[in-house]
C-alpha cells in the first residue's frame, strides 16, 4: 500500500450525518483478468469502532484497503469513507484518514521530527500548525528522546510507533492500518496496542488487518473474516468464538495423531489433525483426559476456544501459496 500521494489543498471537511457509518462497503467486487480478488464484499464500520479485517494471505485484504483509499477502483459495488463516495471523492476523504501501511515507508534521510514535519505538508498544514502538534505526537509515540535521531538509528518498534504518530499528524477521524504490529517483539506489540486503545478512547475509528488473532481479540469490537475475497463470517469476537466453535479445545501432541484420532472417535464429535497435533473440540473433556493423561510421548493442552480456532475453522489449516 502507498499513502504518500500529495492531497488536494481543498480543506473542505464534510460532517458525517449522525448514525452513518465511517466506512461502508456494499456488494464490492474487484477483478484482475479472470481472477476475482474481492467478491461481493459488504461490511460497515461505525464511528468510534475498531473493526478487524481477517483472512489468509491472498484473501483480498490489501486490495480492499486500496479500494477504500481510492488507490484502485472497484469493478462493482459502492464504497463510502467518512461520508464521501469512493473513488470519486477519495482525495477529500483522505484528508480525514490516517494510514499505517504494512511496511514502514519512513524517509531514512530525515530525523524523527523531520519525518513528521514533512508529512504534515501533504495535508496542506502550515509550518506553525505542524510544529504545534509535533510535541504531542512524539509524546504519544514515546519518542521524545529520539526527536533528532535519524530513522536508521531506531529499533523496529520505534519505527512502527513513528509510522503510527505520522498517521495522526492531520488529526484523522479514521485510521486504516495494514498489519500494524508485523515483525515486532511482544513488548513493542503490547505498547502499540496500548496506543491504539488510547485512540479508541478518544473516539477515533480504526480499520485494521492483522494475522495476530490475539491482537484482533484484544482490540476489535467486530470482525469480518474473508476467504478468496468473500465474507465468510462477521461479528463480535466472543460471539464468533461461541457460534463457530462453541466448546473447549484439547490439543494433543504425539507421534501418531491418526491413531489417537481413531481411539478417541467414540468420545469426540469433532477432531482435526495438523502436523503432529490432534485438535479435539469437546463439550465433555473427561473421556479425553482419561485416555491421554500420563501416556508416554504424549502431551496435551486443555483450553477455552479462541479466535485462532475460529480463523482456522473458517479458512483451513493448510498453507496456501
Amino acid at each position: 500500500m502507498s499513502d504518500s500521494a500529495v492531497l488536494s489543498s481543498d480543506t473542505t471537511r464534510t460532517t458525517a450525518a449522525p448514525g452513518n457509518p465511517a466506512i461502508e462497503f456494499i456488494d464490492v467486487e474487484k477483478h484482475y483478468g479472470d481472477k476475482t480478488v474481492v467478491n461481493g464484499l459488504s461490511f460497515h464500520v461505525q464511528p468510534g469502532e475498531c473493526f478487524g479485517l481477517l483472512g489468509p494471505n491472498g484473501a483480498g485484504k490489501t486490495t480492499t484497503l486500496k479500494m477504500l483509499l481510492g488507490l484502485t477502483a472497484p469493478d462493482a459495488g459502492t464504497i463510502r469513507l467518512v461520508d464521501e463516495p469512493i473513488p470519486s471523492r477519495a482525495r477529500y476523504a483522505r484528508r480525514r484518514v490516517g494510514v499505517v501501511p504494512q511496511f514502514d515507508n519512513l524517509d531514512p534521510d530525515f530525523t524523527v521530527r523531520e519525518n513528521l514535519l514533512v508529512f504534515g505538508r501533504y495535508f496542506g498544514m502550515s509550518g506553525s500548525e505542524i510544529e504545534a502538534v509535533v510535541p504531542s505526537l512524539l509524546e504519544f509515540a514515546r519518542l521524545e528522546s529520539k526527536a533528532n535521531a535519524r530513522v536508521g538509528e531506531l529499533s523496529g518498534g520505534m519505527k512502527r510507533r513513528l509510522t503510527l504518530a505520522r498517521a495522526l499528524v492531520n488529526d484523522p477521524d479514521v485510521l486504516v492500518m495494514d498489519e500494524p504490529t508485523t515483525g515486532l517483539d511482544p513488548q513493542a506489540r503490547h505498547l502499540i496496542w496500548e496506543r491504539l486503545r488510547s485512540l479508541l478512547a478518544r473516539g477515533k475509528t480504526i480499520l485494521l488487518t492483522t494475522h495476530f488473532m490475539e491482537e484482533a481479540e484484544r482490540l476489535c469490537d467486530r470482525l469480518c473474516v474473508i476467504e478468496e475475497g468473500r465474507k465468510v463470517a462477521e461479528g463480535k469476537p466472543d460471539e464468533l468464538i461461541q457460534r463457530v466453535i462453541g466448546c473447549d479445545v484439547i490439543e494433543i501432541y504425539g507421534p501418531d495423531p491418526q491413531a489417537l484420532r481413531d481411539e478417541l472417535l467414540p468420545f469426540v464429535g469433532r477432531m482435526e489433525i495438523s502436523g503432529e497435533t490432534l485438535f479435539c473440540y469437546v463439550d465433555d473433556p473427561a473421556p479425553v483426559h482419561q485416555r491421554v493423561k500420563g501416556r508416554p510421548g504424549v502431551r496435551y493442552l486443555h483450553r477455552p476456544a479462541n479466535l485462532e480456532d475460529v480463523f482456522l475453522r473458517l479458512t483451513g489449516r493448510e498453507m496456501v501459496d
